[in-house]
């Protein structure tokens, strides 16, 4: 009975543990499917009250923060502040590639998702492009995310995301800048800022630099967190 009673402990908390990543990749997917339709409001929802957004060396705090930064910010940049799609305008953001770490205590969990996005305006709304923005662009960055489950539901507590590159459509991303560079001032002093800036050891420089991003999961092989280090270690034991 003992063991029986191992074994269908052992089966629940896969099971908990199966229910909880999809319930945060969902989560995820849904995000993203928010964005695309400038909804500032419901993407806010999918955030415990204090959630943040970490984007362009800045930090974005609570709903507030966070509906100034995908409402003030991109709506008004994106669609004139209307809500929903507009014609001729594609933005759209691909969820891809999640790997999902739930806590033993099932209270917080971690996860690192890619995110690309295409995005551009039609020939027939060009006169809307906003200043310094290609017509066609293309970007991608990861995200390494913290979340958090209460009363029973898993939200977004920390929404890390670190642009890896942005190109436009027509030159390609050997030949692009970033059109989106760091935050330089905070809210409310710029009315669309992060409330905090990044220290500087955290400040990430966009498009052609690059850095690295560290990753919230055990190798799956090898178990703990890898590292050149104990890679070479492990060699050495081989014969």
């Amino acid at each position: 009975m003992a063991d029986l009673d191992a074994r269908l402990a052992a089966l629940e908390n896969r099971v908990n543990e199966l229910e909880d990543q999809a319930a945060i990749r969902r989560l995820q997917m849904a995000y993203g499917y928010y964005i695309d339709y400038n909804r500032p409001e419901e993407v806010a929802g999918l955030f415990s009250e204090d959630g943040a957004v970490v984007f362009l060396s800045g930090e974005y705090r609570g709903h507030a923060g966070i509906v100034r930064l995908y409402g003030t910010w991109f709506q008004n940049l994106f669609t004139g502040g209307k809500r929903g799609p507009v014609k001729g305008l594609l933005l759209d953001h691909f969820q891809l590639q999640d790997v999902i770490t739930v806590a033993p205590d099932r209270k917080t969990a971690k996860g690192r998702f890619r995110g690309i996005l295409a995005g551009g305006w039609h020939d027939a709304i060009k006169d809307a492009i906003p200043e310094g923005m290609p017509q066609q662009f293309w970007e991608a960055g990861i995200y390494e995310n913290d979340y958090v489950r209460e009363d029973g539901v898993w939200k977004i507590k920390r929404l890390n995301y670190m642009m890896q590159w942005q190109a436009d459509y027509e030159t390609g991303w050997a030949h692009t800048v970033a059109h989106l560079q760091p935050a330089a001032e905070c809210f409310p002093a710029n009315p669309i800022g992060p409330d905090v800036i990044l220290a500087e050891e955290d400040w990430r420089p966009t498009w052609p630099n690059r850095q690295e991003v560290a990753m919230s999961f055990a190798h799956p092989v090898l178990g703990a967190a890898f590292v050149v280090e104990n890679f070479t270690k492990l060699q050495k034991k081989w014969p």
